[in-house]
């Protein structure tokens, strides 16, 4: 039995596509809401409602648990970054030892090792410390950045031809997309030969910079389309209008830590093939979205 925590998320939904079509059976997922899975996956899972942050849901979910996917929610109110990984995942680390859970792949943030605190990404990181500590194997998919944050910004590509960030427009940055994130996580749920603990880093084929990035926009949707850095004070101030103060903080950490270069330290040893470019993925995914 493979379990499927977050399964109407990006990547969450990206995985259950996956293993359903290598599969014949033997899915659960944990949903809040399974009216927003389609029916052809109700009728083709095993369904567990409620939160995977809750003990008893956990319970109820990880027994005869052999895999379970395990990817943290969002939670911009909680108290910091601490709290929304680490706090998140305890009633399951406990749930795992219960149930025997043998194997366990989760998302995670390239940078260990980084000496500062990095908000999300280090929170990530201790997660996968707290997760290995229960005896499971653990595959911990440590990605860089995500290509698919650009499409957050589709309406100010179509609108205004232009799109925002912190980072400095001429500084290169790692960058995978979730289709190849959930496309390694697939068979390694379905892989039952692996144990132990190991990081597997999900980087993309290329660094590419956000002016780089704008000159792709353009190319690919036939129309200007350019940068804009702004000021960390000012990002601040847009994320303390919709998030806790702690969890604004944790994300200019973050922030911080990537335009200081945490996303091209470490080791890239046993990094994954994510073979999609930012220029295919643009063909196939902000091109539509920004043109429907």
């Amino acid at each position: 039995m493979i379990v499927v925590t977050a399964p109407t998320s990006n990547i969450g939904s990206q995985v259950v596509a996956n293993l359903l079509a290598g599969s014949n059976g033997g899915i659960r997922l944990i949903a809040r809401d399974s009216s927003k899975l389609s029916a052809k996956t109700r009728n083709s899972v095993e369904i567990v409602e409620g939160s995977h942050g809750e003990a008893d849901v956990v319970n109820r979910a990880f027994k005869g648990a052999d895999a379970v996917f395990w990817l943290v929610p969002p939670n911009p109110r909680a108290e910091s970054s601490h709290a929304a990984y680490v706090d998140f995942s305890r009633p399951a680390c406990e749930a795992f030892k219960t149930h025997g859970v043998r194997r366990i792949v989760d998302i995670s943030s390239f940078g260990r090792g980084w000496p500062k605190d990095a908000g999300p990404i280090s929170a990530s990181l201790a997660m996968d410390d707290m997760i290995a500590k229960t005896g499971v194997g653990l595959r911990s998919l440590t990605c860089g950045t995500f290509m698919d944050n650009v499409l957050r910004q589709a309406e100010s590509i179509r609108g205004k031809g232009v799109f925002y960030g912190v980072t400095p427009g001429d500084f290169k940055l790692p960058m995978c997309c979730t289709r190849d994130i959930a496309a390694v996580a697939a068979p390694l749920l379905r892989d039952s030969s692996w144990s132990g603990i190991n990081e597997v880093p999900i980087l993309g084929p290329e660094e590419i910079s956000f002016n780089q990035i704008g000159d792709v926009i353009t190319e690919v949707i036939g129309r200007t389309v350019r940068y804009q850095e702004m000021p960390m004070d000012a990002f601040k101030t847009l994320l303390t209008a919709r998030m806790s103060e702690g969890m604004a903080q944790s994300m200019v950490n973050m922030m911080i830590a990537a335009n200081e270069g945490i996303y091209r330290s470490g080791s890239r040893s046993n990094a994954a093939n994510s073979p999609t470019t930012f220029r295919y993925w643009c063909e196939t995914v902000l091109k539509p979205a920004v043109q429907g």
